[in-house]
């Protein structure tokens, strides 16, 4: 259609180009720049020669117009083939990581950096294949080269500071995540991680001060509480850190700190004691414990006030605990095996011998009771009952079996410490109850799933109260 209009107006001027010259027949005059000429034409040529110079710049400028289009589709289309390649080779290699493919992973990576070496997701995701196979320096750098390109984006910061974690250089890892918290300053994740690696570091106090920051970063209600509960260890630790050095106000107002966040947090309660027998005030420490005792039932408590008691001089004391607690539980038998070892200690045979001999069908988590109850046979003349205890002290597989374990991984050992050495949680040792017969053994007081679990990587080891 538009040819058809192009070849009607041209013969239109054509038309009114002849009837020009039949009304101009005379011709034309023309004066030309060049040497100051001059040139006589008719009027016919000189249109004709107009239109035919107009003719060949329009038919100039459509052909540019239609060779620029073809060169911008052509562009277009390579383009577009070149950005569908890249999304390919994208797609496919963190498909192949979520695979655990990694050679092909980092390979198809690789080809989309290849094709363009700005593109910031595949940065991000080769960095993290990487950072799984421990490759943390090319890691970082590809985490690096990301982050100056989108200088903003959280997940970038994020995971470079995985790499440094990761990589051992911690100072760095927790420069990264302030980075983030800049941007947002209650990101809960960095402030985690930013907690962790001060506890994996034993930095008590900065580990402290980060969780209460965390309490204030809009948690849901089940995770204030659990957070509440880790805050409650955090205290204990810097009590831990200021009765090693010989600051004691310090540490009774953490471990008081500690005990209003749990009342439940036995670590706290026996730090506290630990701490006013430090000061000598061993009558008010053996006062705390038994009464963390009655508020909490937990034989811990009872372990520590029987030597503290022995110690002090006043066995009796300790009888008088036993003997308070088994009118409250008649049918304990830990409370029972507990008291007839303290006869025994004591050297009060008979007693020893009357309470512990009705027990013999429970099975001791200590594997004591056996080479006690041949001991007292002994005493008592009777060699052959005692050789028989003594075989059945051989034969018995589980005796030994630790008295304290894990409530939340299982650890046994027979050191009580307010943190498992296993698994990093607090207040979760626990003692094992005797069981009847060859049944399985309970733990008393071990908290299960409702325990806090602290960040992953809280690994590092405590020591011993």
């Amino acid at each position: 259609m538009r040819f058809f209009i192009w070849i009607l107006t041209l013969l239109g001027a054509l038309v009114a180009a002849v009837r020009f010259s039949d009304l101009n027949p005379d011709p034309i005059t023309l004066n030309l720049p060049l040497k100051q000429a001059t040139v006589e034409v008719t009027p016919i040529y000189f249109v004709l020669t107009c239109i035919a110079a107009g003719a060949l710049a329009v038919v100039m400028l459509v052909g540019v117009r239609e060779i620029r289009a073809h060169i911008l589709n052509w562009r277009s289309t390579q383009r577009r083939k070149r950005e569908e390649k890249i999304q390919s080779y994208y797609a496919n290699g963190v498909l192949a990581s979520l695979s655990r493919r990694t050679n092909e992973a980092i390979s198809q990576l690789q080809k989309v950096l290849a094709l363009d070496p700005n593109h910031t997701r595949a940065l991000l995701s080769l960095g993290n294949v990487f950072r799984k196979e421990r490759h943390y320096n090319e890691a970082i750098r590809l985490h690096r080269k990301a982050r100056l390109l989108e200088e903003g984006n959280m997940e970038i910061l994020l995971s470079l500071a995985r790499d440094l974690e990761d990589a051992k250089r911690f100072d760095e890892a927790i420069q990264a995540l302030e980075d983030v918290l800049k941007l947002d300053g209650t990101n809960p994740t960095a402030l985690y991680r930013i907690r962790d690696i001060h506890i994996r570091n034993g930095k008590w106090r900065d580990a402290h001060a980060v969780q209460e920051r965390l309490l204030k970063a809009g948690l849901s209600d089940a995770d204030i509480r659990a957070e509440t509960q880790i805050l409650a260890g955090l205290k204990y630790e810097l009590g831990r850190q200021y009765i090693e050095r010989g600051d004691r106000d310090q540490a009774r107002r953490c471990f008081k700190d500690a005990i209003k966040l749990d009342k439940g947090f036995l670590p706290a309660r026996i730090g506290f004691g630990e701490t006013l027998i430090r000061e000598g005030k061993l009558r008010q420490a053996a006062e705390s414990w038994e009464k963390s005792y009655v508020k909490t039932g937990n034989s811990i408590f009872l372990q520590r006030l029987e030597d503290l008691y022995l110690e002090m001089g006043e066995p009796g004391e300790m009888l008088r605990i036993y003997q308070q607690a088994l009118a409250r539980r008649k049918n304990d038998s830990s409370l029972k095996l507990a008291l007839g070892k303290l006869y025994y200690r004591l050297e009060m045979i008979d007693d020893a011998f009357d309470l512990l001999s009705t027990m013999e069908n429970i099975q001791d988590p200590t594997g004591d009771l056996p080479q006690i109850m041949a001991s007292l046979y002994i005493r008592k003349g009777e060699t052959e009952t005692a050789l028989m205890e003594m075989q059945e002290v051989i034969s018995r597989s589980r005796a030994g079996v630790t008295p304290l374990t894990c409530g939340a991984c299982h650890y046994e050992t027979r050191e009580w410490s307010g943190r498992c050495p296993a698994c990093g949680r607090w207040n979760t040792m626990a003692v094992t109850v005797p069981a009847a017969g060859g049944g399985s053994l309970s733990h008393e007081g071990a908290r299960d799933s409702a325990q806090p679990r602290p960040y992953p990587a809280v690994t590092s080891p405590f020591e011993i109260v």
